[in-house]
């Protein structure tokens, strides 16, 4: 698994999604264009392509964040 410990994982996966994500589709948004505007089936790929794209590298980021707290004291089941 990645260095990151549980509590890290939880606050880096809040800020990419709150502030990272939105920031990524304003990019691509603005990328996509600058070019002419492809047909409609054509502009649907490109942004579902991107829209995994974005994910891939930040995936450990995101590994076990809606578990619960693995290194929590208590019985394990989350209450």
């Amino acid at each position: 698994m990645s260095g990151l410990s549980y509590r890290a994982r939880r606050i880096w996966s809040i800020i990419v999604l709150v502030i990272g994500l939105p920031l990524y589709i304003i990019v691509a948004v603005n990328v996509v264009d600058m070019f002419e505007r492809p047909s409609f089936l054509v502009e649907l790929l490109i942004f579902v392509v991107l829209g995994i794209i974005w994910m891939l590298p930040l995936r450990f980021v995101f590994l076990g964040v809606g578990r619960a707290d693995p290194d929590a004291p208590g019985d394990g089941d989350g209450k």
